[in-house]
């Protein structure tokens, strides 16, 4: 055992080298007991509450003989990319753009025990507004289910702000090749921006099994094009000339 001094601090180090896109699980368990063998003294060790209970073991003669303290470990796979951004979507203000992005996810476990749903729900999204699609399409004949959470995340409220109502992303395709174990998930992007601007965005993708994929956006929205041009015929020198035009809006 280690042997520790009064209020000394105990440091647990913990080493994660995970060779599966999945989630793995485990319990640190830190059993503590005097050096000599003697009970801690606690008058009313009957009298202990239920979480204490659950911790602690109680002597026959009275007092404290050990305490026990679990902690559960959750270690998460994140992939990360090597290019700067994954997908540029790029289209002029006031004008829609829709277009496909494919990201390709490796070491997608097929089979493996999924998550719970709740858990995984909150783990990808804190606010509960990730979206769910099911389904694999694998190649040369061998399926199985698998499940996607995914949403676009910002990299703060003032860009959330901006580009959420402007961006929609829908997963209409997978696809997994059994030879290279890579599996494709086919996007469908839809860009309406209302006003030039540049920012960035990431796609984040969760499978069941704990697995996790970021993949780097930026979403740029060049000037609007031209909606007309006015000639202003000149009627002499030094001498104003004076042209009209309607503006309508499309809002009301």
């Amino acid at each position: 055992g280690i042997l520790l001094a009064p209020k000394e601090k105990l440091d647990i180090p913990v080493l994660f080298m995970p060779d599966t896109m999945q989630m793995y699980k485990a319990v640190v368990v830190i059993h503590v007991m005097r050096q000599n063998g003697e009970n801690w003294p606690y008058e009313d060790s009957a009298e202990l509450n239920k979480d204490l209970k659950s911790s602690v073991t109680a002597a026959e003669n009275g007092g404290i003989k050990s305490i026990l303290w679990i902690y559960p470990l959750h270690g998460i796979t994140e992939a990360t990319q090597q290019k700067l951004f994954s997908a540029v979507v790029r289209c002029r203000a006031r004008q829609r753009l829709e277009r496909r992005v494919e990201v390709p996810l490796s070491g997608v476990v097929l089979g493996a025990t999924a998550m719970p749903a709740a858990r995984n729900s909150a783990m990808v999204n804190t606010s509960q507004t990730a979206t769910v699609q099911e389904g694999v399409q694998v190649t040369n004949g061998f399926s199985a289910t698998v499940k996607f959470l995914y949403e676009l995340q910002y990299e703060s409220n003032e860009i959330k702000s901006q580009l959420e109502s402007l961006v929609g992303v829908h997963l209409v395709q997978t696809e997994q090749d059994t030879e290279s174990g890579i599996t494709v998930l086919i996007f469908n992007i839809v860009f309406t921006p209302s006003k030039p601007m540049r920012n960035k965005a990431t796609l984040v993708v969760q499978s069941t099994t704990g697995g996790v994929w970021k993949f780097p956006m930026l979403f740029i929205a060049m000037e609007p094009e031209v909606d007309d041009v006015i000639n202003i015929e000149a009627v002499g020198l030094n001498k104003e000339s004076i042209v009209g035009f309607k503006l309508t809006s499309q809002t009301r």
